[in-house]
């Protein structure tokens, strides 16, 4: 199931763009633990989510800009936001 609520969807941009950063290359999924947006989270319940580029040359931009940071990727996430969706596994 496509992810699509706006809250959600924040917080995996924010994972996705520091699981790239600590994997130093476009990672293809990411997990999320549960309830992430409330108080104490539960680190061992995680939903996993498929993460869909939808262009090569979004995803080579998003490669380029690992190198050079936390603020330079979140600049190109931006950017590119229509072209990254986010699919949660079962």
């Amino acid at each position: 199931m496509k992810e699509t609520a706006p809250e959600k969807l924040a917080l995996l941009y924010e994972r996705f763009k520091d699981v790239c950063l600590v994997e130093k290359e476009v990672w293809h999924e990411i997990f999320l633990p549960r309830d992430a947006a409330k108080g104490v989270i539960l680190t061992s319940r995680q939903d996993r989510y498929e993460v869909v580029i939808n262009d090569q040359e979004v995803e080579a931009a998003l490669e380029a800009n690992i190198p050079l940071g936390t603020n330079a990727l979140a600049a190109a996430i931006q950017q590119y936001r229509d072209h990254i969706s986010f699919i949660k596994k079962g």
